[in-house]
């Protein structure tokens, strides 16, 4: 079976950065509903359409295809006193964004009275090398196609 639209495309995905570094192994797979859903990139589905099980696709994703260039606007420093106790580097905050909306802000650095936050998506602003290996395509159910993702395994569980 080819890949299009409302399939469920079950997938091994490695992606490495631009110098070599492992992001993701690619050992465990997943599993997402074809054609338009928004559960990928569109570079991927891009490249995926029209494959089958058993066939591999080499991509390079730069940031426009990938998780956007580093938007300024999404860095902040704010002082340690209004940070909240116990969150560190690393840790995750809910802020307002931009334009006033909820945005989920990552810690990045604490330094002396300073804290630096960044509500970019970690991947933003980087070239990606993907290999991806297509191990099973089948039709989506009516109801993946309903709820706009796949179901099962190795996609989405209610």
């Amino acid at each position: 079976m080819k890949i299009e639209k409302d399939t469920v495309v079950t997938m091994r995905l490695r992606v490495a950065d631009e110098k070599g570094q492992l992001i993701q192994d690619g050992k465990a797979p997943v599993s997402y509903l074809h054609g338009g859903h928004g559960n990928t990139l569109p570079a991927i589905e891009q490249a995926l359409e029209g494959k089958s099980a058993g066939e591999q696709v080499n991509l390079v994703l730069t940031p426009q295809d990938g998780f956007g260039e580093v938007d300024p606007a999404l860095l902040r420093t704010i002082p340690k006193r209004d940070f909240p106790p116990g969150v560190k580097v690393g840790g995750e905050l809910e802020l307002p964004g931009p334009a006033g909306e909820p945005q989920v802000f990552t810690v990045v650095k604490i330094k002396g009275d300073q804290v630096l936050l960044d509500g970019n998506h970690p991947l933003a602003g980087r070239t990606l090398r993907v290999t991806i290996a297509v191990t099973e395509v089948r039709l989506a159910s009516g109801e993946e196609v309903t709820h706009g993702h796949a179901h099962g395994a190795h996609g989405h569980h209610h």
